[in-house]
């Protein structure tokens, strides 16, 4: 393992330097940097192009000027890339401070998307797979059809017009769902679950009632308490959440007829629910870092490991698998609250002034606030590019898992599975999923790689300055020095990507060796 990683770099590094050799040159003649200045009138025009031509080296021909970029120039000093020097932008910004701040900006949009497109992605398009020819894969199908031949800048303006200014708009007044939606939403959950969960037409019937009539309630109780406009999870909803994540995490890793997994995740859940007065009212108000909120997630999930270990008996693993899942999730509903109470301050302060979902920027100027609304500011700026990219990701992974676990499900070890009487949820989940899995894992590796730098698009509609700003504004400058260090992250990730890719090939399955 350790002889092919270490190939396998050694290959990419000059894998790296000939695609480097290559952009850097094309940038290079793509252009003048001193265009602009050649056409001036400025009286100090020729010391203005001589300094330039100088600290850009300019006189140097491209290929040779790559060498000066990649190791430093001795005649002036300055180190190169490989120095941890990336150059100067021919307005003579340091390219690593930009580098810094794009990067930054961009990992912030793009790692909820992905995240949130390869969770969504697989869960629907496994769902519609155990589903196959059903209502609800046929309507999954259309919809990914859709999102998938949309291009971003279309579904970036939509959202800008319907999500933002018209919820805005809904938001200035008393915002109340009007009863023909509450009908609508009401009719697509009953007949979505009941598409969704197999059986014969008589339960079908139970679970469109079920559904429709919990939608229903849920709908005219925000409309009663006005949640719109104070929205809150309250302990009821945190404690929904927290036992729904308890069940289901349960029934999906280990089976509800393992009861020490389920005793444990329901008390994570319960400890969960005793700490939510203390930590709404107490604790969160000696939160003043993001730092600390972590750290309180990662004792979150500890505590649940630890409570899982004792109570996990003699199979320890999946009871703590469970609790751990559990507890996540738990904590993330009683902080999503929190977050959700100061919702009225954020949006009637001076600055947001009752709109709060902004469609420009990745932050609101000079807002002053505690960490919890800086958190919600940073959700209102997130909140329409992430949907951007989540819409058009999520259709490819839905898409791709569903065909993968198909052709897994229709394999021999499957139906050997079956069988030997093996529960359908252990068919699915520890045999089909792990194998289905191999495939998706080279798309998710690429889409990691690619997507901090193809979200160019997206971040020139939202006004996010990231590294799509960044490779774009090289590029309108004929400037070779911000274009490579974009380059160089994505490439440089592409590879990483690739090489993980194979690691988790030999993972999921263990004939395959990675020597």
């Amino acid at each position: 393992m350790a002889a092919f990683v270490i190939r396998r770099l050694i290959a990419s590094v000059f894998v790296l330097l000939a695609a480097t050799f290559l952009m850097y040159n094309l940038v290079a003649l793509s252009g003048d940097p001193l265009e602009d200045l050649r056409a001036s009138n400025a009286p100090n025009k020729e010391q203005l192009i001589d300094s330039l031509t100088k600290r850009l080296r300019l006189d140097v021909i491209p290929p040779l000027r790559y060498f000066i970029w990649l190791f430093g120039d001795p005649s002036q000093g300055t180190a190169g890339v490989l120095g941890g020097n990336l150059g100067l932008t021919v307005q003579g910004r340091s390219v690593n401070a930009l580098l810094e701040q794009a990067l930054g900006s961009t990992l912030q949009l793009v790692t909820i998307a992905t995240v949130l497109a390869i969770i969504l992605g697989l869960t629907v398009g496994i769902t519609t797979a155990l589903r196959q020819y059903s209502g609800y894969d046929y309507s999954v199908t259309f919809i990914s059809f859709l999102f998938f031949s949309l291009p971003i800048f279309w579904v970036a303006v939509l959202l800008k017009q319907f999500v933002a200014i018209g919820f805005n708009d809904f938001l200035e007044d008393s915002p109340q769902l009007p009863p023909i939606f509450i009908a609508i939403a009401t009719v697509l959950a009953g007949l979505l679950w009941a598409s969704i969960i197999p059986g014969n037409p008589r339960r079908k019937v139970i679970t469109f009632a079920l559904a429709a009539g919990a939608t229903a309630t849920m709908l005219v109780i925000m409309n009663l308490i006005d949640w719109f406009t104070y929205p809150g999870l309250s302990i009821i909803g945190v404690a929904i959440i927290g036992i729904g994540a308890a069940v289901g995490f349960t029934t999906l890793i280990t089976g509800l007829k393992n009861r020490k997994a389920l005793y444990a995740s329901l008390t994570v859940a319960g400890l969960g629910l005793a700490l939510y007065f203390p930590f709404q009212y107490g604790i969160s108000y000696s939160i003043t870092e993001w730092w600390m909120l972590l750290a309180l997630a990662i004792l979150a999930v500890g505590v649940s490991l630890g409570i899982g270990w004792l109570m996990g008996g003699v199979d320890k693993g999946p009871v703590m698998r469970v609790a751990a899942f559990t507890g996540f999730f738990t904590a993330g509903a009683i902080a999503l609250d929190r977050f959700m109470m100061v919702w009225d301050d954020y949006a009637s302060s001076g600055r947001i002034r009752g709109r709060p979902i902004a469609t420009i920027g990745s932050s609101t100027p000079n807002l002053e606030g505690s960490l919890w609304v800086q958190g919600v500011d940073i959700y209102t700026h997130l909140l329409l590019p992430t949907l951007a990219l989540i819409l058009i990701s999520f259709a490819g992974y839905t898409r791709y898992s569903r065909a993968s676990l198909l052709e897994v499900m229709n394999q021999d070890y499957i139906r050997t599975a079956r069988a030997k009487g093996l529960p359908e949820r252990t068919v699915v989940v520890r045999h089909a999923f792990r194998n289905a899995l191999i495939p998706i894992a080279t798309i998710v590796a690429f889409d990691i790689g690619g997507i901090v730098g193809g979200a160019v698009i997206t971040e020139r509609v939202f006004g996010w300055t990231g590294m799509g700003a960044l490779f774009q504004n090289g590029l309108d400058d004929t400037d070779p020095n911000p274009v490579m260090a974009f380059f160089l992250v994505v490439g440089g990730l592409a590879i990483l990507f690739n090489l993980i890719a194979d690691l988790v090939y030999a993972a999921l399955d263990p004939r395959i060796r990675v020597n």
